[in-house]
């Protein structure tokens, strides 16, 4: 790989790294170039030279999205796997968490932006889509034996719910409202 091959891509993961955080935080359409390339200290003019269009860089950065949380889940599913919890319980104590109220940069992509994704171009819903398939899939995985594998439908989507209405009342009610979900789901599930 050259240098400027390499430079390239660092470029290009830096802006990544910024829109997959700003989508999360602003939504899709609170989010401009301008903005963004400032964030990742690029002049506006780059962008470019690193995607087709803006379809392009959200659509990626919905990837990105994905990739990191889910890359965090599965740390703390192993960390938790190996103190003894089940894989279930592990991911609705950490998807559910507290910490998740106020991190909606870093959160699920699917939580922060389900809402807004009929109304995106289809390259950024379809990379949104993948992002839903992938956390029930990830459910499916962590479902205890003999739970059928359907079912990670609905704890998918309970946990997807649950944390945006917790966000919605914010402070102890929201941390309420996920305990609550936290506990019903792993005495329905996991008991």
């Amino acid at each position: 790989m050259s240098m400027s091959a390499s430079r390239k891509e660092l470029t290009h993961d830096r802006i990544l790294d910024v829109a997959s955080r700003a989508i999360r935080r602003a939504g899709y359409d609170g989010v401009g170039l301008a903005t963004i390339m400032k964030e990742a200290g690029l002049t506006h003019g780059g962008f470019y030279a690193h995607f087709a269009s803006r379809d392009a860089l959200l659509a990626e950065a919905t990837q990105r999205a994905g990739r990191d949380t889910g890359a965090v889940l599965a740390e703390r599913l192993r960390q938790a796997q190996a103190a003894g919890v089940s894989a279930f319980s592990a991911l609705v104590n950490t998807y559910l968490g507290d910490a998740q109220l106020e991190n909606i940069e870093c959160g699920c992509i699917v939580a922060a932006l389900a809402a807004e994704v009929p109304r995106q171009a289809d390259e950024v819903a379809s990379a949104a889509r993948a992002r839903v398939l992938g956390l029930v899939d990830l459910v499916r995985r962590c479902l205890p034996a003999g739970v059928d594998p359907a079912q990670a439908q609905v704890v998918a989507a309970t946990m997807v719910g649950a944390l945006q209405l917790a966000r919605t009342l914010q402070g102890q009610a929201g941390k309420a409202w996920l305990a609550t979900v936290r506990d019903s789901l792993i005495q329905q599930y996991d008991a």
